[in-house]
């Protein structure tokens, strides 16, 4: 696999459109089937609808792409199966939460969730209420997902103006910064407070990266990578 490329953008374009996949259409029964085992493995998982780009386009600090909608067990087995199908990519939205005293602060995600035992920023697959007028609003997704994953809400970060969209294969993870006002620790506690207030919360526990030596392999390469370049650059 090549490694991530990291393109720091102003604004994204991401229209919304009905497109039909072939993956989705010709694998319907295959696709039916792993879902099912899927569920199996972990019940609380369903089949909503979801949104997944084509054809990404960078220039000039600008990021543009179609996205279209589909059912979750269509991007499952697509994931699950190597991505198969180009020019589809998986683009999400994620809050890279940094401290005061620089720290990043990640969640690891639940056993019950699709991604179990996966480290990363609070983020998710876009979904219909993320569209404002056509458009992917993926600010106000990454606001909601944030809230919904940790409790903390606009009020308690400033959230830098650029976007960097790591490009990792089939996978374009878009971050922004969003610096708290308040010591790691600080923010963890308030996070796990949160946690324990919910019967079954998304995340079970928040972890603590304030250097190359706090990655680990659960966390996926598109996260590694901005962390990375992030910590470099101080």
């Amino acid at each position: 696999m090549t490694s991530p490329i990291i393109h720091r953008v102003t604004t994204l374009d991401l229209a919304v459109r009905p497109i039909a996949w072939p993956f989705a259409e010709e694998r319907r029964d295959e696709i039916a089937a792993h879902f099912a085992e899927k569920q199996r493995e972990r019940p609380k998982i369903w089949n909503g609808r979801v949104l997944v780009g084509r054809d990404p386009v960078f220039t000039d600090g600008h990021f543009a792409a179609t996205y279209f909608e589909t059912d979750f067990a269509s991007f499952l087995a697509w994931r699950d199966w190597g991505f198969p199908g180009a020019p589809v990519f998986n683009g999400f939205g994620m809050g890279a939460l940094r401290t005061s005293d620089g720290a990043f602060v990640m969640g690891e995600m639940a056993q019950h969730t699709a991604n179990a035992g996966r480290i990363y920023f609070p983020s998710g697959t876009p979904d219909l209420d993320d569209v404002r007028g056509g458009t992917l609003d993926i600010p106000g997704s990454v606001i909601r997902e944030l809230e919904e994953e940790t409790g903390l809400t606009a009020a308690d970060y400033r959230a830098e103006p650029d976007w960097h969209c790591v490009v990792s294969g089939p996978t374009i993870a878009m971050m922004q910064v969003l610096n708290l006002d308040m010591s790691g620790e600080e923010a963890r506690a308030r996070i796990e407070a949160n946690l324990a207030r919910e019967d079954e919360p998304e995340l079970s526990a928040i972890h603590l990266v304030r250097g190359i030596s706090d990655l680990t392999p659960t966390m996926p390469r598109f996260v590694t990578a901005f962390v990375e370049q992030q910590f470099a650059s101080r």
